[in-house]
This record gives C-alpha cells, sequence and structure tokens, in this order.
C-alpha cells in the first residue's frame, strides 16, 4: 500500500508553516510499500498532528492524504474501519489504554478482534518486553514505561502494512528500547510491512529508507 501525501497543510498551523522549511507540510511526496521512514518533527511543528492525519482521526486540513485506494479526505467510515483493521496499526504517544482493564484484558479486546495472534504468542511478547508480571494489574496502575509496552504489543496484535508511532519509546530506558525495537523489527518482517516513526530527536532504531524533517 502506497502513502501519498500532496501539498497537505493542517488547518491549525496554516499561519506558522513558511517560518520553517517542512519537507512534508505542503510538499508532494510518494512514500512506497515496505520503507521504514523516520519523521524528525521539532517541538510545535504538528508531529501528532501528522500521525493522526495519516490515520484519519482528524480532517482539518488542507491537500489530499491516500493511502493507495483509500482517499483519506473522501473516505467513507465503513472504508476508514477496514483500512484501520487490515493495513494500518498505529501506537499513540498517549497510549490510550482502557484504564479500568487490566494490561491483558487491554491486549485481549485487540486480539480477539482481529483474531491474528494466538494468545500464548501475546503472553510471550509481554514477557519478552518485561511486563508479564503485570498481567492482571489495571492499566491505571502501570507506570507509563509499562503502558507504552502493552500499548506497542496492543499495535502489533493485528495485521497490518503499515506501523504509525508517535514518540513510541519515550518512556523506556535503553534496555527496553532495545527490547520493543527487536519485536517491532520481528513483526514488521513478518507482515513485509512499513513503517513510520515520529519523534523528536534523531534516532537509527530501525534501518530507515529515508528521514524526514516535518
Amino acid at each position: 500500500m502506497q502513502l501519498g501525501i500532496e501539498h497537505v497543510v493542517p488547518i491549525p498551523l496554516k499561519d506558522k508553516i513558511n517560518e520553517y522549511n517542512s519537507w512534508i507540510w505542503n510538499q508532494d511526496i510518494v512514500i512506497n510499500p515496505g520503507e521504514k521512514v523516520f519523521i524528525q518533527a521539532p517541538s510545535g511543528t504538528g508531529k501528532t498532528t501528522l500521525i493522526h492525519l495519516l490515520y484519519g482521526l482528524r480532517d482539518d486540513y488542507e491537500g489530499k492524504i491516500h493511502w493507495s485506494a483509500y482517499n483519506m479526505t473522501t473516505i467513507r467510515p465503513e472504508q476508514l474501519s477496514q483500512l484501520r483493521a487490515s493495513y494500518l496499526s498505529i501506537i499513540f504517544q498517549d497510549m490510550r489504554l482502557f484504564p479500568e482493564l487490566t494490561a491483558w484484558e487491554n491486549l485481549e479486546v485487540k486480539r480477539r478482534l482481529t483474531n491474528t495472534i494466538t494468545e500464548h504468542e501475546a503472553e510471550k511478547w509481554m514477557e519478552r518486553l518485561g511486563i508479564g508480571h503485570k498481567r492482571d494489574s489495571l492499566a491505571r496502575t502501570l507506570s507509563y514505561g509499562e503502558q507504552q509496552r502493552v500499548a506497542i504489543i496492543r499495535a502489533l496484535l493485528q495485521p497490518f502494512e503499515w506501523l504509525l508511532m508517535d514518540e513510541p519509546f519515550s518512556h523506556l530506558d535503553h534496555a527496553n528500547i532495545k527490547k520493543a525495537v527487536a519485536l517491532i523489527k520481528e513483526v514488521t518482517e513478518t507482515n513485509n510491512a512499513g513503517l513510520i516513526l515520529a519523534d523528536l530527536e534523531d534516532n537509527d532504531f530501525f534501518n530507515y529508507t529515508r528521514k524526514l524533517l516535518l
């Protein structure tokens, strides 16, 4: 699935776009299937806005975004649901877990809906990321780092051709980042999927095919 971004300008940032040299806003970009793209986004340039636009959470922009035949400007709700269920997965910056559910229940909501990863494999992933012992803890009682690892696993519990990530490792130390990166690499390679990671600082977590400045 190919991503096209055609002269997109978020309405809230319209008056600021010309203040900095963005490689994405108001540009014409094509990102090909399977690419690994890093987007460095200094504070205030719309990092989270971009990820939300790509996932179809916002429509307050000018220009066009399309995932192959899916035009995000005119997409119908049932098409957007299909796109998210089969082709796009996301790791939100703010995690968006259900606070009154346990860590495992948060994962089960996604796992049962998609039915692509076994319960045993999901449990192994929790152990790999060091949160197996937090299986029955309420999400609201977890540390930010533990919540982030639950959110990472949740994003991998579905079929996808693209994984969108908004500061996915911001609450993790070096050792846990290494574990999370290894798991994400493994699953994206299994899916022959691409990824788009947006963050404030440059990094080399993945073998990026290109780096862009937002």
